[in-house]
């Protein structure tokens, strides 16, 4: 038995150790190949800047606008204001107020040039466009004489009545000024972005592994916990987080872990024990026999064999039932049953096998689904308990109520000393005194039906000392069970 669950031990210790080799399924590629602080460092670039481009271009659209708008303002403004000084005659040929970067020309209707800004003194028209209609229009000239040079303008054009004739009023702001300012700012954010992101790169990052640095520390600490030193648990952080939720976890994982270490340790010690004993029965016995074989009773010998190999037999089927509970394998648990007939094929059997009485005289039908089978051995080993330490007489009561089977059974031995009571349901409980396990019993049959009852949505229970009043004064069993309830495998 110790080499079978030492081979079961290393089988899944191999299989987790792949698994933790081997990555995830359908997280192939080069993202998941990257640690969480790179990811996160890598996200957050990414989403930042991407809105910081989104936000750049926005602010260049609205710098543009502003600064088209304000100087469509002025230039409108101004070009009046000219219209009005042609009509009352108090036009200078000079125009010195019409800003920086900006032009200002008037024309008569025969193309002679009445006034002009420094930079056309000395210039032919720098349009033909007339307006058609009396509000002012706006047009891109290319190509305009400023001073030495030639540039393209945003011109407000305005037709206007003089008293030597109809004016066309030329004001306008060079596109390049404009454009030259929406290209600094560009300059500006493209330098700035790449060097706020390259910082909040580095910051994210460092920020990221300090927070990520408790989780690694208690990542280093599980690693050093070997199995045989399931004792060790990790450092709690003083901040109430989620690191430190994270160790109270793994503290609580690691004291499961110590329990379950602990229980298949004596589980298997005791095991070990358990089936020494009739091996070494059948070792003195066959010895002896073989040492004097003149006087020995050969059908004796078999006799006592045969009930050693049945003690074995059910030991090792007890062990591998609770081998299959701990290893949660599912089973169906939706048949239909009746427990009054499982209870009375149970009574039925044991019945020829002891001189105990059974008093089934409160048993009645109680129908429930579940698993036949399981349920058969539930019944068994309780009524076998209880056979095992009554002096005559066992009482069985069986009642289906609206929502649960309640079955008690009952015996008219010792009871249970009730220092023991909640250690009656252990693996391999020993009981000192009255209900000792000094009679063939395997130790397992009421952790058995513990974990029956309780695969089937039930509880047993046992009221260890008599009752005021009762009619048999030994150890009481209930145990309780859906009545109608679908069950379904773990």
């Amino acid at each position: 038995m110790r080499v079978a669950v030492e081979m079961a031990a290393d089988k899944a210790r191999s299989e987790v150790e792949v698994g933790v080799d081997e990555p995830p399924p359908g997280l192939g590629g080069w993202w998941s190949r990257m640690s969480v602080r790179t990811r996160i460092t890598v996200l957050a670039s990414v989403i930042v800047g991407l809105t910081l481009i989104a936000a750049a271009a926005g602010l260049l659209l609205t710098l543009q606008h502003s600064l088209v708008s304000n100087r469509d303002d002025l230039s409108r403004a101004r070009a009046v204001d000219l219209a009005n000084q042609a009509a009352d005659g108090s036009l200078p040929k000079l125009l010195t107020e019409v800003g920086e970067d900006s032009l200002a020309q008037v024309v008569d209707s025969e193309g002679r040039v009445l006034a002009a800004s420094s930079g056309l003194v000395g210039q032919g028209p720098i349009s033909s466009f007339v307006p058609e209609d009396s509000g002012p229009e706006v047009r891109t000239l290319r190509g305009v004489p400023d001073d030495s040079e030639t540039e393209d303008f945003r011109v407000w054009v305005l037709r206007a009545s003089t008293t030597d004739g109809e004016v066309t009023v030329f004001v306008g702001t060079s596109l390049e000024s404009l454009s030259e300012a929406v290209s600094t700012l560009r300059r500006s954010l493209l330098v700035g972005i790449p060097i706020l992101l390259l910082v909040l790169a580095v910051a994210t990052r460092v920020m990221v592994g300090r927070a990520l640095r408790p989780v690694e520390d208690i990542r280093a600490e599980v690693a050093a916990i070997s199995g045989s030193a399931l004792d060790r648990r990790v450092s709690v952080p003083p901040s109430a987080d989620e690191v430190a939720r994270l160790a109270v976890t793994m503290n609580d994982m690691l004291d499961r872990l110590e329990a379950a270490s602990s229980r298949q340790k004596e589980f298997i010690g005791d095991a070990s024990h358990e089936l020494q004993s009739p091996l070494t029965a059948f070792r003195a016995q066959l010895e002896v026999a073989l040492a004097h074989p003149q006087g020995v009773d050969w059908t004796t010998l078999a006799g006592d064999l045969l009930v050693d190999s049945d003690r074995m037999e059910r030991l090792v089927h007890d062990l591998l039932f609770l081998a299959k509970e701990d290893a949660g394998q599912p089973i169906r648990l939706d048949e239909p049953v009746d427990l009054e007939m499982v209870v009375l094929e149970e009574v039925s059997r044991l019945a020829a096998r002891t001189p105990v009485v059974f008093d089934t005289s409160l048993v009645s039908p109680a129908p429930t689904q579940g698993n036949r089978q399981e349920l058969s051995r539930l019944m068994r080993n309780v009524l076998e308990n209880a056979a095992r330490h009554a002096r005559s007489r066992v009482k069985i009561e069986l009642e289906a109520r609206s929502a649960e089977i309640m079955i008690a059974v009952t015996d008219d031995g010792h009871g249970i000393p009730p220092d023991h009571e909640a250690r009656i349901f252990e693996r391999f409980a020993r009981i000192e005194g009255a209900r000792a396990r000094s009679d063939g019993g395997t130790g397992l049959g009421l952790a058995i039906a513990r974990a029956i009852a309780a695969r089937h949505g039930g509880a047993i229970s046992v009221d260890a000392s008599p009752r005021a009043g009762a009619d048999l004064a030994g150890a009481r069993f209930v145990i309780r069970l859906p009545a109608t309830e679908v069950m379904s495998g773990r």
